[in-house]
């Protein structure tokens, strides 16, 4: 993380611009929603964490889907990492919203 990083300014921004979403996030970064999720990073590399504490290495050109899956982003290097993710809503039997 950047040492200039400003943790609550960035909570903060994403309430503003994801509501609904942002509100999903917990303190460690982990979130989990009712989405299913397809990414590919586009520059850099980017460590997906998993709830069952499983850690994937992605770099430039790699792809995931997720389906509702619990997990945070860490960016381990010492440089940005530029990822684009789609999100589609959908619906399991467990989903409240």
């Amino acid at each position: 993380m950047s040492p200039d990083f400003d943790g609550p300014a960035a909570m903060a921004e994403n309430l503003a611009v994801s509501p609904g979403l942002a509100e999903r996030f917990e303190p460690d970064g982990k979130h989990q929603t009712p989405t299913v999720d397809y990414g590919i990073v586009l520059d850099g590399e980017i460590w997906m964490e998993l709830d069952d504490g499983n850690e994937a290495c992605l770099g430039q050109f790699d792809a995931f889907v997720q389906n509702g899956t619990r997990h945070a982003w860490r960016n381990k290097s010492d440089r940005p990492a530029t990822i684009a993710v789609v999100l589609v809503g959908a619906r399991t039997a467990d989903t409240t919203d």
